[in-house]
């Protein structure tokens, strides 16, 4: 039996009603609505080949029907238009991005808000995962009367505050001072290169300051570790309830438990197997319990072999086409504005 080209209209119109509507498509709904100039019992009896070939399903016997995920995937491969971002989504993708520039952990947070907010789905971010990190620089500014804060960047780009506090506080030019030496010693280090003899010609940089060494060798060690493992960011869980697939509250409760488990959620990323966006429908996901669901990924990159995972998961109903354009677009802003701080950097 042959796909041709009115079971494929058909079938498309079956899928764009049902992500509106969520309501089984009948015959006389695509005669009334989709204008494909035959009648309902033609469409009736392509529906019937459609359903043979097992592109879409009859979930009762009265009802109308609904895409399979092997419908869908036809739908994602071959027929989905592409969608072009509305000034606003854009103009707010931007400005998450540039308000947040220097801050990685806050950057991922307020990215995925961002882009739940967009979609009304599920939104997951990895944080960028370098191996072997190397210290790119280090710096110390004073906070109030006991406190400095320890500004620590890594080759890829990955940024981390912390706020020290000290028994004694030093005069605001001497950690400035002590910054640029403690930066002179450790620029270019792993955390394995780190070692006693570092840690004595650090000792001799610090002078009288020594106090204040265990809590910077704790957070360089803190940095450089998190720059290696990943960090899951989640947001818009509570979306899921929004949707009628998930209105059993059995299923639903089963799809939070996975999503509280951060091994579960890192699997779910680094299903992501190269830099091109990775669409999982259905069946297709390893996970029993997300058969109802719909996982798309893409990657992101933020320097020399640094990259994270963007992931958006929705029931199989989702608008496949506004994922795909946000995400293309959260991606293009993300590593434009990186690429220009990086010139802006090299330039000075």
């Amino acid at each position: 039996m042959a796909l041709n080209d009115r079971k494929i209209q058909i079938l498309q119109a079956i899928i764009n009603d049902y992500i509106a509507t969520a309501e089984p498509v009948g015959s006389r709904t695509i005669a009334k609505k989709y204008n494909l100039g035959i009648s309902s019992a033609t469409i009736r009896n392509e529906m019937s080949d459609l359903e043979d070939m097992g592109f879409i399903i009859q979930p009762h016997a009265s009802a109308g029907r609904i895409p399979s995920d092997l419908g869908y995937r036809l739908y994602v491969d071959r027929l989905m238009q592409k969608r072009e971002l509305k000034e606003e989504e854009q103009q707010l993708l931007r400005s998450v991005v540039t308000r947040n520039i220097n801050q990685i952990d806050y950057l991922m947070e307020e990215t995925a808000k961002a882009i739940s907010m967009l979609t009304s789905y599920t939104t997951l971010i990895s944080e960028p995962v370098s191996k072997g990190a190397k210290l790119k620089q280090i710096r110390l500014m004073p906070l109030d009367s006991d406190s400095i804060i320890l500004v620590i960047a890594t080759d890829g780009n990955y940024i981390k505050n912390h706020v020290l506090k000290l028994s004694s506080m030093p005069e605001e030019q001497k950690i400035f001072e002590m910054g640029m030496r403690i930066n002179r010693v450790l620029k270019g280090c792993t955390l394995e290169d780190i070692d006693t003899c570092i840690i004595t010609i650090l000792k001799k940089e610090l002078q009288e300051y020594q106090y204040i060494l265990p809590k910077l060798l704790l957070a360089v060690e803190k940095t450089l570790r998190g720059a290696e493992n990943i960090q899951v960011h989640l947001s818009g869980t509570k979306n899921i309830l929004a949707f009628p697939e998930f209105s059993n509250l059995q299923r639903a409760k089963s799809l939070f438990q996975i999503l509280e488990q951060k091994d579960v959620l890192i699997t779910l990323l680094e299903e992501q197997k190269n830099d091109d966006m990775q669409i999982m429908i259905g069946s297709e996901n390893t996970l029993q319990s997300m058969k109802d669901c719909s996982v798309i990924t893409t990657t992101y990159k933020m320097g020399d072999g640094t990259r994270g995972t963007i992931g958006i998961l929705g029931p199989t109903r989702m608008d496949y086409s506004q994922v795909v354009s946000v995400l293309n677009g959260m991606v293009k802003n993300i590593e434009s504005v990186l690429q220009a701080l990086a010139e802006n950097k090299n330039d000075t």
